[in-house]
């Protein structure tokens, strides 16, 4: 149950849950995921879950409805939480690179699909990379993340590369403290 005391992760969980009891694969990114990974860095108010095909195989916001949550415009709201939902159109990518896998957290009997910590990285770091105006709360957040989980930095310095963004992955890496 949703309370005015439920953090972000047990929102997360608790929603996560719901939609695969429905048989919903969503996969929570941006924000949200960050906020999990590095929860003493990173703070969000939203929780972004991405699914392709919403609406388009019988899904409904049934499991949402039911655990309190009603929609305006676009976005889900509770009245007992600060936090709320939103269903990005998939897709799930980072860039133009298509996600095809993620991690999935169990906790007490509650599950969470989520990106993995490196793509979480790369999520908040894409806002960094590709931003005229660079986003240095989202490098901070990139930065938060990789430092409190196992990341693959071959992997991110390599998407950098293709992406043409050695110079703002060298400065990720200087805010890293050089791993």
């Amino acid at each position: 149950m949703i309370t005015g005391s439920s953090t972000l992760r047990q929102v997360a969980f608790i929603v996560g849950t719901a939609l695969s009891d429905h048989g919903i694969t969503a996969v929570l990114s941006g924000g949200g995921a960050a906020t999990i990974y590095a929860p003493d860095a990173v703070q969000s108010r939203d929780l972004d879950f991405i699914l392709d095909y919403w609406g388009a195989l019988g899904v409904t916001d049934e499991p949402l409805t039911k655990l309190g949550f009603r929609r305006e415009s676009g976005t889900y709201i509770h009245p007992e939480t600060r936090f709320t939902l939103e269903f990005p159109k998939g897709p799930l990518a980072i860039g133009d690179e298509l996600v095809t896998s993620w991690a999935t957290l169990e906790d007490n009997g509650q599950v969470l699909n989520i990106l993995s910590a490196t793509d979480s990285t790369r999520d908040r770091l894409a806002w960094f990379l590709f931003s005229r105006a660079p986003d240095y709360s989202a490098l901070a957040q990139a930065v938060a993340v990789a430092k409190n989980n196992l990341v693959n930095l071959d992997l991110i310095r390599d998407w950098c590369r293709r992406e043409g963004c050695l110079d703002r992955y060298a400065i990720f890496l200087d805010r890293l403290g050089g791993a």
